[in-house]
């Protein structure tokens, strides 16, 4: 049976959105119900996970099965409707300082057993939804309501945390970004892993700007490397800039100037299997790397699994569990 045809109208619940005016989860929800039409999957068949945090109030505005649950916590029941389920499309909406703080530990256990879902991170650097204290993200020096003298506090970088925890998908995405963002959320489902697609989203109240430097539009065609499989890692407003290898750092580059030609340029390899280089195009602050950055393809926890479910199945002499209770003595009370 063909799935119906949708449009992202089908994917949008009849809940008033609450989320501060010029706030980028709006920009990020939309993009959301723009991709699911395009991933031929019922609506029936799509969950969303949520944690506690502004970006946690998620399923409440999708047209979808989903479940706002408790801080920290949602890879964990995520991981459990997956497994119980296979069939469904399952999204873990989380924040940096859900996902990174109270919640790390679950962050990077979901990544280690490669769970065939989704998660998508919004990093504002900061806690939004109670007002603006520092989070796990937040740059060292920055003034917040609990570091009032600045951040003492050396932040985590998503992309290098979920590399370290073996991370076979991972995406970086600006907030301000609609097309791209879609198109991200479209491959990460495609996917057959876990897919970690960390959003730079702004917090118009509590961090305004925090990105600016990055995502500016003044500023982001020479601030941001957008990666391609396959591709040379060329940008800039010109195109004549790129990033090249010197020893063991990554450096910029302008074609045509020092003798540095087009063929000096890396070419992108997201499906290489050594996270090296993705190590550090994640971690490059300045120009900074967006785009799908590693996707490698590994078994899952879930076909794992399956499989050994298979093999001590067709070895065991139980077929069901009827079959292991009526096994040894037992009595017909009437």
């Amino acid at each position: 049976m063909e799935n119906p045809t949708y449009t992202y109208k089908d994917m949008a619940s009849d809940q008033e959105v609450r989320w501060c005016p010029g706030c980028d989860d709006y920009v990020i929800l939309r993009s959301v119900q723009k991709a699911l039409p395009q991933m031929g999957v019922s609506k029936e068949k799509f969950a969303f996970i949520s944690g506690i945090g502004c970006s946690s109030r998620f399923p409440y505005y999708m047209n979808t099965y989903g479940m706002h649950s408790i801080h920290g916590r949602a890879p964990a029941i995520a991981t459990g409707v997956k497994l119980a389920n296979p069939e469904l499309s399952v999204w873990v909406i989380t924040g940096d300082g859900d996902s990174m703080a109270i919640g790390g530990n679950h962050f990077i256990h979901v990544i280690r057993r490669n769970i065939d879902l989704n998660l998508i991170l919004f990093n504002n650097e900061i806690y939004g939804l109670t007002k603006g204290q520092f989070s796990p993200t937040t740059e060292l020096g920055m003034r917040t309501k609990s570091s009032p003298y600045g951040n003492t506090q050396q932040p985590f970088h998503p992309g290098t945390l979920a590399l370290g925890a073996n991370a076979r998908f991972f995406a970086r995405i600006p907030g301000n970004r609609p097309k791209e963002l879609t198109a991200t959320f479209v491959e990460a489902e495609a996917f057959h892993g876990t897919s970690v697609i960390e959003v730079l989203q702004n917090c118009v109240i509590f961090n305004d700007g925090v990105f600016d430097g990055t995502v500016h539009k003044d500023v982001r065609d020479d601030q941001q490397v957008w990666v391609e499989h396959g591709k040379p890692m060329i940008f800039g407003k010109e195109k004549n800039k790129g990033l090249r290898l010197n020893g063991l750092k990554l450096e910029v580059v302008t074609i045509g100037q020092d003798g540095v030609t087009e063929e000096d340029i890396l070419i992108h390899d997201a499906k290489e299997k050594d996270m090296a280089m993705h190590l550090m195009l994640a971690r490059l602050q300045s120009p900074m790397v967006m785009g799908v950055i590693r996707a490698v393809d590994e078994i899952t926890l879930g076909d794992r699994v399956a499989e050994q479910m298979e093999e001590v199945t067709s070895h065991s002499k139980f077929k069901s569990v009827d079959d292991l209770l009526l096994s040894g003595d037992s009595w017909t009370v009437e």
